[in-house]
């Protein structure tokens, strides 16, 4: 028993090494859709042009999806006859809003980079813009 002590540290420290050159980059989406953070800009400088509490409402809108088990887009999702979402979970109904504006990006999104980047991407580029142009 002792003699694995050892060996299951070792295997701990370079599973850790290994996770630690998993980090996140700015730059993820430069070759695939170059375009990416432009296309979100635009779309958000339009809907903050309308309606300047939008920016608030996307950030709003990042953080409850965000919350409960990382960011995944899942409140996005509309309800099937088989699947009952976040989207219109009590917590949420009458009170998350922006989600056409989501839509509307990620339309833009597809059609300039087809199944190349995530909703939940989307999200964290809009609540980042949103903030940025309200001046938060």
């Amino acid at each position: 028993m002792a003699s694995t002590i050892p060996i299951v540290t070792l295997l701990i420290v370079l599973l850790s090494c290994h996770a630690a050159n998993a980090q996140l980059s700015p730059n993820f989406y430069a070759s695939s859709c170059p375009n990416l953070q432009t296309i979100v800009r635009n779309a958000m400088s339009r809907a903050v042009n309308r309606e300047t509490r939008i920016g608030a409402s996307i950030l709003r809108l990042f953080f409850h999806d965000c919350f409960v088990n990382g960011c995944d887009g899942s409140i996005l999702l509309d309800d099937t006859a088989t699947f009952t979402g976040e989207k219109n979970a009590v917590p949420n109904r009458n009170s998350a809003r922006g989600f056409d504006v989501i839509d509307t990006i990620k339309t833009n999104v597809e059609a300039a980079c087809r199944a190349t980047v995530s909703c939940a991407d989307i999200s964290a580029l809009a609540a980042r813009d949103g903030v940025a142009l309200v001046s938060g």
